[in-house]
């Protein structure tokens, strides 16, 4: 074990900046471990689920949307915020995974939770593999276009390593995945 005290910041005092829908971004004043004070800015989040759903063929469903972040079509793994951050993850997963694709599952397993950029946020996205689908009817939210596609497991690693999926919940997930079918 690592004694990591002397890297450890502490929390001061906070203020909102920016009271936003999905983000809300903080003043943080901390105490450095040199005893000085600085200022971090923190994009606060109330976490999300993510889903890896496998059917039993190993072949995964993808969901293809337009992220106007990034200006372009996006191939990613069916995800969603939580409803709140005392939200069952789970439950969220669960939610997502029919919403978006219309699959539900009979088995679930979870992989990992994702900190997603831990050098200015604290997003979290659960991610859970998803096996023993039934098809369905979707329901996006009303503000959600997506389009669903199936394809091999070792074909989505593929674009991973390529970096076509430059998702990172879906990378880590689609990685995770292949090497939970490979070692069991």
């Amino acid at each position: 074990m690592h004694d990591d005290t002397h890297l450890t910041e502490e929390y001061l005092d906070g203020s909102v900046v920016f009271p936003g829908h999905i983000i809300r971004l903080e003043h943080w004043q901390v105490l450095l471990p040199n005893g000085e004070t600085a200022l971090r800015e923190i994009a606060c989040h109330p976490g999300a689920s993510a889903v890896v759903a496998l059917d039993e063929k190993d072949n995964i469903i993808l969901v293809r949307q337009h992220r106007i972040a990034v200006g372009r079509v996006t191939m990613e793994i069916p995800a969603g915020k939580l409803d709140s951050p005392d939200e069952d993850p789970f439950l969220c997963a669960k939610r997502e995974l029919e919403e978006e694709t219309g699959f539900r599952a009979d088995h679930w397993e979870k992989l990992t939770c994702l900190e997603t950029t831990p050098g200015f946020c604290n997003e979290r996205i659960h991610i859970y593999l998803a096996t023993g689908l039934t098809p369905g009817a979707t329901h996006p939210d009303e503000d959600e276009f997506v389009s669903t596609l199936k394809m091999p497991l070792t074909q989505a690693v593929e674009l991973v390593m390529q970096g076509s999926l430059r998702d990172g919940k879906t990378a880590l997930g689609v990685m995770m995945a292949a090497h939970h079918r490979r070692h069991g």
